[in-house]
């Protein structure tokens, strides 16, 4: 996590991991002892075991957390973790959460922006904001720019961000963000949302590298066993091939169909690989840097598990394009301001 000025091409550098790669499995020999780190949804599913990968190698890791009472049950045992009252979705829970962190003076060495939502009911915030841009990049965009003295202060700090290859589904849309022209789909509302979200690590990677602030997105993989899935019925899931018909998930890491310990592995090895030093505003997968792709090429439809087996399904160009990644910093910036 050194300061390095240089700038990384969309291609991979054959990292030597795959899907079937662990969280433990990319951290091993890593010694994160004084390091202080931040992961957003970090007490469910793939989140949970960031932190206790994290904490595991000896980085102290607070978890912001809108049911302090589920963090607090889900965290039991795990070593340096602290716990702060934080709602995604409310501007003055952000302000409020950024102000405490940085009253303490700590640096922030990784900030992992795992939590978010997915294929929820058309709902706007207080704001008139769509909910799933709001939730998945508003809310962490207002949040880093906020932490931004903290990061500053690590001298040498990494933002993960968690995207998807669901980016696929669209690219911002700029000219109708909250679906006001439009009739709302929920799918194309998430895939909205994580485009941003790896758009969001482009433009953050440009303007923080200077100061030693680097920046990653991530697609995890499919991995069914969390929260994600909240807004799915059990036949939606059956039919996008994640379930069986004993309603228990198929794992295959070729199809990207991952267990919570190989889908963590990318992001905490975004946070912490020496790999990726001097590098940054680049989408991963499977732990590696992705290749840039212009078509769906994974095969199978919306049928996840008649997917080919590939070792990575790439990236679209509208979500690493830096002239919307700077549209859409500048216009996140006002949108928080209205």
């Amino acid at each position: 996590m050194e300061k390095n000025k240089t700038v990384t091409l969309q291609e991979p550098i054959d990292a030597g991991f795959d899907g079937a790669s662990t969280a433990a499995d990319v951290i091993e020999g890593i010694d994160l002892s004084g390091k202080v780190a931040i992961v957003t949804g970090g007490y469910a599913g793939i989140g949970l075991e960031t932190t206790s990968v994290l904490s595991g190698a000896g980085a102290t890791v607070i978890v912001p957390a809108r049911d302090i009472e589920k963090a607090t049950r889900a965290l039991k045992g795990i070593e340096r973790v602290q716990i702060a009252p934080l709602d995604l979705a409310d501007p003055a829970s952000i302000d409020a959460f950024a102000d405490k962190f940085l009253a303490s003076e700590q640096p922030l060495h990784i900030m992992v922006n795992n939590a978010g939502v997915m294929a929820n009911p058309f709902t706007l915030d207080k704001r008139g904001y769509e909910s799933q841009f709001a939730t998945n990049h508003l809310g962490h965009f207002q949040l880093v720019v906020r932490l931004w003295p903290a990061l500053r202060r690590a001298n040498g700090a990494r933002v993960v961000a968690l995207s998807s290859w669901g980016h696929r589904f669209s690219p911002v849309v700029f000219e109708d963000l909250h679906f006001q022209q439009r009739e709302y789909d929920r799918w194309l509302a998430y895939g909205q949302s994580k485009t941003a979200n790896a758009l969001f690590a482009v433009e953050l990677d440009r303007r923080g590298r200077e100061e030693g602030i680097r920046a990653f997105a991530v697609h995890p993989g499919s991995i069914v066993d969390t929260d994600l899935k909240r807004y799915m019925s059990e036949e939606e899931l059956q039919k996008a091939g994640v379930f069986d018909q004993d309603g228990k998930p198929i794992l295959d890491p070729s199809k990207q169909l991952k267990t919570i310990e190989q889908g963590a592995a990318t992001s905490v090895w975004c946070a912490v690989s020496p790999q990726l030093n001097g590098m940054g505003g680049v989408y991963c997968e499977n732990c590696d840097i992705s290749p840039v792709t212009t078509e769906d090429k994974t095969q199978g439809g919306n049928d996840i598990s008649k997917r080919a087996p590939s070792k990575a399904f790439g990236v679209f160009p509208y979500a690493i394009d830096p002239v919307a990644a700077k549209r859409l910093w500048e216009l996140s910036e006002l949108l928080l301001n209205n």
